[in-house]
């Protein structure tokens, strides 16, 4: 038996005996005696009523003031905005943030063993949804989970946090366009990831929608990083008909084509224009300053916060109907100087 359980008064009973009149196991009991966080809330306030009349002291639920921030990459602009979001909106509360590294299974299930057994109030995840197998391990461990950024579009079941990323794409493609350009290259992210595919359907949908032809030529993919969009630039820079402007899928990408544009002899935007998505602190720093589609990154993950804490629990009912599953917060064009109307010279 644990301390919290030491002292009981004269009317005491049994765990045994509690257990049996409560129709649960010895174990259980033991569980929210000691303040375990994996039994359910109904289960956990209907034991720690009958431990107390019987003289009992149940310990506070383990964890109650802690939220996991899962993440597969720390150390980068990227990921500190979401740090500083979440940080910030727990702040107004006695909620404490642990941020972990998590990118793939092993490490998704290694942190659910710490986590149930520490205690956690749930998990905040970023860019990984976990398979069905792990959700019905937090399921029955009664850790909830929200997505931020999801990879996947989640089913119903999926609590997430994302961004207008079709519309992203759209309008720093439009934006463009009205600029004048005409042959715009468009460098994606990776193919599995849904929001990679978002922006670049909006890339598309704004050249159809101005009867511009799509030319996947002027269409490659990889990963989020300058060095792919440098390297992704290069190609796209030495076609026969080059682009005029190029499209990135992120500001990291973006830093990498405003180099290969340089290591060429070219300027932007004076010979290429440049977009990104993100809007990072450094965006504006750039040389000339990024033009690119602002992602309130630190809003979503204090929006999945809030989403996490303050929502109905899945054991509500009707209230959980009323709930929302997936919020997409909206994206805006930050104009600044990688974009011009396009030289009428040939380069």
């Amino acid at each position: 038996m644990g301390a919290a359980g030491a002292a009981r008064s004269g009317s005491e009973r049994s765990l045994t005996s509690i257990a049996a009149t409560a129709g649960v196991s010895v174990s259980t009991v033991s569980k929210v005696l000691n303040g375990r966080t994996d039994v359910a809330p109904e289960t956990r306030e209907r034991l720690g009523r009958i431990l107390r009349l019987h003289g009992y002291q149940v310990a506070p639920r383990s964890g109650i003031g802690v939220v996991d921030l899962l993440m597969g990459s720390l150390g980068g602009l990227w990921s500190d905005e979401l740090i500083r979001g979440a940080v910030t909106a727990a702040a107004e509360t006695e909620i404490s943030i642990i941020v972990s590294r998590v990118a793939a299974a092993d490490e998704f299930a290694r942190w659910l063993k710490i986590a149930t057994a520490r205690g956690t109030r749930g998990a905040l995840s970023v860019l990984y949804l976990p398979d069905a197998a792990m959700l019905r391990k937090m399921a029955n461990a009664h850790v909830p989970l929200v997505v931020i950024d999801p990879p996947v579009e989640p089913g119903g079941e999926i609590r997430s946090v994302g961004t207008t990323n079709w519309q992203g794409g759209m309008s720093a493609t439009r934006h463009l366009i009205e600029l004048g350009h005409r042959r715009i290259a468009a460098i994606g992210g990776p193919d599995h990831l849904w929001s990679c595919r978002a922006r670049l359907d909006g890339y598309r949908s704004a050249l159809r929608r101005a009867d511009l032809p799509v030319d996947e030529d002027l269409v490659r993919c990889d990963e989020l990083t300058a060095d792919a969009g440098r390297r992704r630039a290069g190609e796209l820079l030495s076609l026969a008909d080059a682009p005029t402007a190029i499209v990135a899928a992120n500001d990291a990408q973006a830093f990498g084509v405003l180099q290969a544009i340089a290591e060429r002899g070219l300027r932007s935007p004076g010979d290429v224009s440049v977009t990104g998505f993100d809007d990072l602190p450094i965006a504006s720093w750039a040389t000339p300053p990024l033009t690119t589609v602002r992602q309130p990154l630190a809003a979503m993950a204090a929006t999945a916060f809030w989403m996490l804490t303050s929502g109905a629990p899945p054991e509500s009912g009707a209230e959980r109907e009323v709930q929302p599953r997936h919020l997409e917060l909206e994206t805006t064009l930050v104009v600044r100087h990688s974009t011009a109307p396009p030289h009428q010279h040939p380069r």
